[in-house]
């Protein structure tokens, strides 16, 4: 297992773990995954700041904060008598804005070494955690996580080819479905190939994992019907693949989804929902379907998306995209906003 593997299980149990670089290093306690006997064994002076996200320090208006903050940049609360660990849990829950009235002010002071702060923010997002921390510098004997090392694990790079088998679907009895993963494990990412190949680019369908509504057949988004409605698209075409990228939530993991559907009951859209929760408003890396796409030795590609974000992705890492081929569902009552919030906030072109 990895450091950052290790990192990611620690922070999970609610387990303490330290980032640096040459300049210095953080020990850090994740406030969502932790208590206050946690925190008096972590921090028994009571002297540990806050680490925050920038978006969510500018949801809370503390001070020194400008309102258009850079999500994942990190932001230093100065610790005062009364943040105790349930101030804390409010101050890192946006779902508890409305039921728990804020003590303050509050002081944002410089964060010291910037990049290893944003590094735990980034660590926080992959384990599927709010992006907050009690935070002091680290003391002697300590190994800490570099800020490369997240990166590292990150790398699309590193994905390969697991196994591929073949497996009869309802669009198509003659499939394939091929498995990717990182060699020290984590999310694993497949591809379903549909049709044979016939010299031309193939039609492909990057999907984004999405419990909620390629299994449950929830309403409150349109992706559900976009899985069923890809594959018979790309059937229908004569050849090509689907994707699916297990980046729920626009990558912010499914817990901190569903916490962004609460908010959104509150009447915040899906942006405004994901940025309250300190992350940005679209944390999905698209170089993991280039790599996968580059391993099945595609490299122009006829792309089913009404995001050009997609587009965009793609062609940086390579992968030539010779025609953008709209995607368009039919909206409900439970999914028009949402879908109103992703023409007009979002750039996608519905």
């Amino acid at each position: 297992m990895t450091k950052t593997a290790r990192a990611i299980d620690a922070l999970r149990r609610g387990w303490p773990i330290a980032i640096g670089t040459a300049e210095g290093a953080f020990e850090l306690l994740p406030i969502e995954t932790g208590d206050a006997g946690r925190l008096a064994r972590f921090d028994p002076d009571a002297r540990a700041d806050l680490l925050l996200s920038a978006s969510r320090a500018a949801t809370l208006k503390l001070a020194n904060q400008a309102a258009a903050a850079t999500p994942g940049q990190a932001v230093r609360i100065a610790r005062a008598p009364w943040i105790d660990f349930d101030t804390a849990t409010a101050l890192a829950d946006p779902a508890l804005d409305l039921a728990t009235p804020l003590k303050g002010p509050f002081r944002a002071v410089p964060t010291g070494d910037q990049r290893a702060a944003d590094a735990a923010l980034a660590l926080a997002r992959i384990a599927g955690l709010l992006p907050a921390f009690f935070f002091r510098a680290a003391g002697p004997g300590v190994d800490p996580l570099a800020p490369d090392d997240i990166a590292e694990a990150e790398d699309p790079a590193r994905l390969v080819i697991a196994t591929r088998a073949r497996l009869p679907v309802t669009a198509s009895e003659t499939a394939e479905i091929v498995a990717y993963r990182t060699p020290d494990g984590g999310d694993v990412h497949v591809a379903l190939l549909l049709g044979a190949p016939d010299g031309t680019p193939p039609l492909v369908r990057l999907h984004s994992e999405c419990l909620t509504g390629d299994v449950f057949g929830s309403l409150k988004c349109d992706c559900g019907p976009q899985l069923q409605a890809a594959l018979a698209a790309i059937v229908g075409s004569g050849w090509g693949m689907l994707l699916y990228l297990r980046q729920e939530g626009r990558g912010i993991g499914l817990v901190n989804k569903l916490r962004a559907y609460a908010l959104q009951d509150q009447g915040f859209d899906t942006v405004d929902a994901n940025v309250r929760l300190g992350f940005a408003i679209d944390a999905r890396d698209f170089r993991v379907a280039a790599r996968m796409l580059d391993l099945l030795g595609q490299n122009a590609v006829r792309l089913l998306t009404n995001n050009p974000d997609k587009v965009a992705a793609l062609e940086a890492a390579g992968i030539r995209v010779v025609e953008r081929v709209p995607h368009r569902m039919a909206s409900n009552p439970h999914n028009e906003h949402y879908l109103a919030t992703k023409r007009d906030r979002t750039g996608h072109q519905l």
